[in-house]
């Protein structure tokens, strides 16, 4: 599969690294032509497939499947840079909103609207030392990703990512749901900065009532 990132941060590297370690094509677009080429040199050097550097036009235009990795102040700039080849394009969104968390205001939706493109969220509970694992297991067991989105094709191709991640998908429902991951997400950090260990908040499947 051909994977077009727009960002270079540590969300960007460590998950497409992994993806070209994986036998995928992968191109990593940034606003610095100079660290772009950098990071697509470290990748490289990781091992896998060679990573090539790239524009965000023309990342966009690369992909298969696109990953916009950026923060979300930042995020309709990119978008808007990323330009029509976004268009009906299976999208991953990784963004989080800021602390200050605003349920009117949904970053999946947005980026559907600025983009026409088919976006699954994925990957926003984590932390980014996570997705460097080789692979996500704890205790044995795997770690689930759960992916929100509308478009089978678009859900489909992230599931295999997520899978060569050494990692479980999850159905989490469609585009509408999106803005429970990223809820969820703030809700979390939030406990883990506090000192907390958020895992503990959710009982085993056999005390749910289910």
């Amino acid at each position: 599969m051909r994977i077009g990132i727009l960002g270079t941060g540590n969300m960007a590297d460590a998950l497409g690294t992994q993806w070209a370690r994986s036998g995928h094509e992968v191109m990593v677009s940034g606003r610095d032509p100079v660290t772009t080429a950098a990071l697509a040199g470290r990748m490289t050097a990781a091992g896998g497939s060679a990573v090539l550097p790239g524009t965000w036009a023309e990342a966009a235009a690369f992909g298969d499947v696109v990953m916009v990795a950026v923060l979300e102040p930042g995020l309709e700039d990119v978008l808007t840079a990323a330009g029509p080849a976004l268009r009906g394009k299976p999208l991953i969104d990784v963004t989080n909103q800021p602390q200050t968390f605003d349920v009117t205001r949904p970053i999946a939706r947005l980026v559907a609207d600025l983009t026409g493109a088919h976006v699954v969220k994925a990957f926003n509970l984590c932390h980014v030392d996570v997705w460097r694992m080789t692979p996500p297991v704890f205790d044995g067991r795997p770690l689930a990703v759960p992916l929100c989105g509308d478009d089978p094709d678009a859900l489909s191709r992230v599931r295999a990512l997520v899978t060569d991640l050494g990692c479980t998908p999850l159905d989490g429902g469609g585009l509408d749901r999106a803005v429970l991951l990223e809820a969820t997400a703030v809700f979390v950090i939030g406990l883990w900065f506090a000192g907390a260990d958020a895992q503990a908040i959710l009982t085993p499947g056999e005390f749910a009532g289910v």
